[in-house]
């Protein structure tokens, strides 16, 4: 069952609470690697809601494996994101606040492919090099993984 879906049905596209997980994937370059989402054709980190019954690392490896065709391991959690800052209004109308743990791994196997349902595209990119059109929440979370980094 799709519990988004679901819960739609109930309440339209009032706000409502997003519980879920992404994975910050990077290659051996330092490369990000980031989904052509389908919803808001934005770019942004694989990830999703999670379903009844799931954990977040069940949830960020089952939205890697569907949006980008990827078998991730050695889930490390990199931060949990939640309130204002997590507020998003879909091109369709729904409105979420998104409460999700973020994942970061550089153990991955298989090659990137999009699925053409949840993604259009896949690509790994330069930190310093993310494309205009990224999903504003995974954005936030980007600059600040990346300003973690820098910290090093």
């Amino acid at each position: 069952m799709d519990y988004v879906k679901y819960i739609r049905s109930f309440i339209g596209s009032r706000p409502m609470f997003m519980v879920g997980a992404g994975t910050i994937i990077k290659n051996s370059k330092g490369e990000i690697l980031l989904i052509k989402r389908t919803d808001n054709n934005c770019w942004g980190l694989p990830g999703g809601s999670c379903e009844l019954g799931e954990t977040f690392e069940q949830a960020a490896i089952r939205e890697a494996r569907e949006e980008a065709g990827l078998a991730i391991h050695n889930l490390k959690l990199f931060n949990v994101f939640s309130g204002e800052e997590m507020h998003f209004i879909y091109p369709n109308g729904d409105e979420v606040y998104n409460a999700v743990c973020i994942f970061e791994t550089s153990d991955y196997s298989g090659e990137p492919v999009h699925d053409m349902h949840e993604s259009s595209a896949v690509q790994f990119f330069s930190t310093d090099a993310f494309p205009d059109n990224m999903h504003p929440p995974d954005y936030k979370i980007l600059m600040k993984y990346i300003s973690k980094e820098v910290g090093k």
